[in-house]
């Protein structure tokens, strides 16, 4: 069965023959299933309100462990955002009453980013709801065969992430 990423590499062997087109049928499909997940994960967190990234926010307090508690820097760090975009998700999450600013008991000069009980609830619900959509999209593979897509994807992370 051909997709849409083997219609675009059918072209490239036509148009430059010369041209080794393989690293585009990968990397092609990755982007469109990336975007297929954005859609669809918009879609199921929608009834739940968040922004652009807020999610990655409370699920990364959440799962940080009791008492959900970290520090900007360590957000921003995790999710690979800057620190003035986490700013802005921080002041949003915190309007809502989702987040809480409080002293840290290490240093009192610095802060830390805590889920409020609602908060805590909210995001175990929307991940209840984005796990669900995960599963949904990969049950077109086998356990064995998302077992293997998970170790390959591992293995290509793990080479990209060395090389910065």
């Amino acid at each position: 069965m051909a997709d849409h990423v083997d219609f675009v590499t059918q072209q490239w062997a036509s148009a430059m023959p010369e041209l080794d087109a393989s690293s585009m049928a990968v990397f092609g499909r990755m982007l469109r299933i990336m975007k297929h997940l954005a859609k669809t994960r918009g879609e199921a967190l929608a009834p739940f309100g968040f922004h652009e990234g807020e999610f990655d926010v409370l699920a990364t307090l959440r799962r940080a462990g009791n008492p959900f508690c970290l520090s900007p820097t360590q957000l921003y760090k995790s999710l690979l955002v800057t620190s003035g975009a986490m700013t802005h998700r921080l002041n949003r999450l915190e309007q809502v009453g989702l987040i809480t600013r409080v002293a840290d008991p290490q240093d009192k000069r610095s802060t830390l980013v805590a889920l409020t009980t609602a908060g805590q609830e909210k995001i175990e619900q929307a991940l209840q709801v984005h796990t669900q959509t995960q599963s949904a999209l990969l049950a077109a593979l086998q356990p064995a065969q998302q077992q293997q897509l998970s170790a390959l994807l591992s293995q290509l992370l793990t080479a990209c992430e060395q090389e910065t």
